[in-house]
């Protein structure tokens, strides 16, 4: 059986009682490390938290562990209990449906352990959930690549009036560029893009595309580390939210839409005047 179990976005005690009760009885417990994090998840204590509550050791699930030894996990829970634990919820990334066909495919059971993640906990700004258009993933730029295909995506939702949800880059052991043409893979230094970032990669765009899809005076709302006691809301333009020290990771960041009045009673409480 292969359990693939969602952890939530807080800490270790937001595992619910039917994913704790799954890992608890399985042989593996791999735990994957790049579609995101949990709130602790930058301490030197945030694995060991982890297995002394399971009462298991945990194997870190890097994306190449992920893509290109799946067959191996699948092997592993052909033959046993294994679990394959994920931040927020299991189908918050296409990685994890991934594995869930291709688990099926070879005949093995799968059983899916549903837990909170930033597809929902974003309602906690008060802008309604069924109010949100597509959402789109902003990349890290870099000298040589300025990706802007999320420029349609956001402009259309902004004409149906809809919210826009911007998830914000993670990175972490990425090969540099250099070492894969040395053929010997080298790994960049973590990196979690800013709401900052983001703002100043959108404004870039929406400079070049100059379709007035949005502007620095849009109304956004900036959210860091949903789900933690520390978490972090401040709702403003992007020329406001621009310098606001958001903390540390993980960041996301709504494009406000068309707004009912309940909402704006809400985003009021979040406004950058009073942050």
């Amino acid at each position: 059986m292969l359990y693939v179990i969602g952890l939530g976005l807080g800490d270790e005690k937001d595992i619910t009682l039917k994913g704790l009760e799954a890992v608890k009885k399985c042989d593996k417990v791999y735990i994957e490390a790049y579609t995101s994090l949990l709130s602790f998840g930058l301490s030197s204590n945030g694995l060991s938290s982890l297995e002394e509550l399971y009462g298991k050791s945990l194997i870190v699930a890097d994306r190449e562990m992920v893509e290109e030894k799946a067959d191996d996990i699948l092997s592993e829970a052909r033959e046993s209990n294994v679990a394959f634990l994920v931040v927020g919820d299991p189908f918050g990334a296409t990685t994890h449906t991934d594995l869930v066909v291709r688990a099926q495919k070879l005949g093995i059971q799968v059983k899916v352990i549903h837990n909170a993640s930033v597809m929902n906990a974003v309602g906690l700004c008060g802008l309604q959930l069924y109010r949100y258009g597509e959402t789109v993933s902003l990349p890290f730029f870099t000298d040589t690549w300025r990706p802007d295909s999320f420029y349609e995506k956001i402009q259309s939702n902004r004409v149906l009036g809809l919210h826009t949800l911007c998830l914000l880059d993670i990175r972490v052991k990425e090969p540099s560029l250099e070492s894969l043409c040395r053929g010997k893979k080298q790994y960049e230094p973590p990196r979690y893009m800013t709401i900052n970032t983001a703002i100043e990669q959108l404004l870039e765009v929406e400079h070049s595309r100059g379709q007035a899809a949005y502007s620095e005076e849009t109304t956004c709302v900036g959210l860091a580390r949903l789900g933690s006691d520390d978490q972090m809301i401040v709702a403003g333009s992007m020329k406001e939210l621009l310098g606001v020290e958001f903390g540390a990771p993980l960041h996301c960041l709504v494009i406000v839409g068309k707004t009912h009045p309940v909402e704006e009673e809400m985003l009021e409480f979040y406004s950058f005047k009073k942050a």
